[in-house]
């Protein structure tokens, strides 16, 4: 199923409880336009209000590249004047924003080219898989453009000071291996086994008790604020809510019955 949209750059598809978002530019190693911002968020929106769907797995299609970042084609019709510039900042800054606070969980699957905007999205999913010919880089010291706190923010949260600096220093592409070393990738996997790979992993996330999944993504996010920011209370009430929950229940008993359990998220 897609999400009625007015370009066929951008794909979805709802699988069981997991849905898939499908950059789908790969004549241009999957670079993004303006209108494929917009339509992103619009399926991160489906995916968040439909209660069948339990993980959103991102990709880019025909397997040479994730995201490789803007779509420099555009430029002179989407980013030539600054009233230009803050807008397209605006959407792509929505569409992040969109994954980042996606409630459920999210899965990077990447194939070849994660590059600048697709590392800034790559890096608002839970997880990132990718396969052992990926490339990683941002090359905005190469282009002269500036990135800001939230972005750079990210970055380091998920591979530290050190390594987030020599990223943009450098403005050189790292391989799977090196991404890995950093800690930028979660697994990495041959090419031919990412997609079932990443199917697999899905479906086992998805077959979860989705209120735990929930509690503890909400909670890691608490964990990453300023200890002044942090919602404490919002922590202790939701996982109050799970040992309050029938999935609770279902979840002692299929133990006991030595079955897999069936999860309803209430």
């Amino acid at each position: 199923m897609n999400v009625a949209t007015k370009t066929d750059k951008m794909l979805s598809r709802k699988d069981g409880g997991v849905g898939y978002l499908i950059f789908n530019n790969p004549e241009r190693h999957n670079a993004v336009s303006l209108e494929m911002w917009e339509v992103a968020t619009a399926i991160i929106a489906d995916f968040a209000a439909d209660k069948s769907i339990r993980v959103a797995v991102l990709t880019g299609a025909g397997g040479k590249a994730f995201v490789s970042g803007a779509d420099i084609s555009k430029f002179e019709s989407e980013r030539s004047s600054k009233a230009a510039i803050d807008h397209y900042n605006e959407v792509v800054d929505k569409a992040n924003a969109a994954v980042f606070e996606f409630p459920k969980p999210t899965i990077a699957m990447i194939r070849g080219y994660c590059i600048g905007g697709g590392m800034g999205l790559a890096m608002c999913c839970d997880m990132r898989i990718c396969s052992d010919n990926s490339k990683f880089g941002v090359p905005a010291a190469k282009l002269g453009l500036g990135y800001g706190f939230k972005g750079i923010k990210k970055l380091v949260d998920v591979v530290g000071p050190s390594f987030a600096k020599e990223i943009f220093y450098t403005a050189r592409q790292f391989t799977a291996a090196e991404a890995q070393m950093m800690s930028l990738v979660n697994r990495v996997l041959p090419d031919a086994e990412v997609e079932k790979y990443v199917k697999d992993y899905a479906d086992t996330i998805s077959g979860n008790a989705p209120l735990t999944v929930h509690s503890v993504k909400a909670i890691v996010g608490e964990v990453l604020k300023p200890e002044s920011e942090r919602d404490l209370k919002k922590c202790a009430d939701l996982v109050k809510q799970c040992f309050a929950s029938n999935d609770y229940i279902e979840g002692r008993t299929a133990f006991m019955e030595k079955r897999k359990p069936a999860f309803t998220g209430s």
